[in-house]
């Protein structure tokens, strides 16, 4: 039997499904998802191992007008990804109108020398059935007003799993020929600290409004194994005074209704007791300070 690995991208505009459908394509989770836009702030690999190949998917963050210099940066990362890999999945939710940013994002994939692109219209289990073929049609007049020539236009729903294999076997099938390139058992290759930071960072992204959401982010400091249960110590940063408190909640309330949360997943993750303690930092403009953004890891 012919092998095959390489790498395909999952890219569209913030919000677009990327994540969730990275999980259900990997069958595990391994990215952080939100209905908040702009959850994704790295290119963060799953992996999918059959017996026929393995592919390497990257979620990317969704390629955005950035407005500080940390979406500068995640917008970098979307443009080095593209260059890298061997398919592309533009992720077009089917509960949303084709916009201004899909034909910006579209019209950036046909310029790529020779990459196949698919149109995957993403969260069908929102819509009805007469909606779903609205959205085919409008992913390919974008393919077509765009001079994108795709290589497939594809439904699926990460939530009921529709066509999520069929997609699996569309990307696999644009893969080169090769051996595969990460061990059988592994999902990912994120560090397991950035892991635990980010299912913090998933859980304190819950309830929070207006431009808060862009203004978190987590460090785990110090991690030690007790006996029976893990020690882990993390930071819930923000960018001004104001922001604490809403973190913090009356009494200190919400953030311990944020540390039951990512607890819970950090146990299934470790698959061991954990004790989370989570402290709330003030970190001036971190978005905007190229010297925080570094401290942060980006």
């Amino acid at each position: 039997m012919t092998s095959r690995s390489g790498f395909a991208s999952l890219v569209g505009r913030p919000n677009a499904g990327k994540s969730t459908l990275t999980n259900a394509l990997v069958g595990d989770k391994v990215a952080i998802t939100s209905s908040r836009p702009q959850t994704t702030r790295r290119a963060i690999r799953g992996i999918l191992t059959r017996p026929d190949a393995q592919l390497v998917l990257v979620d990317t963050p969704g390629l955005h007008r950035p407005r500080t210099l940390l979406g500068q940066r995640l917008n970098a990362v979307v443009r080095e990804t593209w260059a890298e890999v061997d398919v592309i999945a533009l992720c077009l939710p089917a509960d949303q109108e084709v916009g201004a940013g899909d034909r910006f994002i579209a019209r950036e994939l046909a310029e790529l020398p020779g990459t196949p692109v698919l149109a995957v219209v993403t969260k069908t289990d929102l819509v009805d059935p007469d909606r779903i073929a609205g959205a085919l049609l409008a992913a390919q007049r974008l393919g077509e007003r765009s001079g994108l020539a795709f290589a497939d236009i594809v439904p699926v729903s990460a939530v009921t799993r529709l066509q999520v294999d069929l997609l699996a076997d569309l990307l696999v099938a644009r893969l080169p020929e090769g051996p595969p390139l990460y061990p059988d058992n592994e999902l990912t290759d994120e560090p397991t600290e950035t892991r635990i930071a980010e299912l913090i960072r998933e859980a304190a992204l819950e309830g929070v409004r207006d431009e808060l959401p862009h203004s978190l982010a987590v460090s785990v400091e110090e991690m030690a194994a007790e006996r029976d249960v893990t020690v882990i110590h993390a930071t819930v940063y923000v960018e001004r005074d104001s922001q604490k408190p809403i973190v913090l909640g009356a009494g200190g309330g919400r953030l311990r209704e944020v540390g039951t949360a990512a607890r819970r997943e950090i146990e299934a993750l470790l698959g061991r007791r954990v004790y989370l303690d989570l402290h709330v930092t003030v970190l001036k403009d971190w978005q905007r300070d190229p010297r925080q953004l570094r401290r942060l890891g980006f």
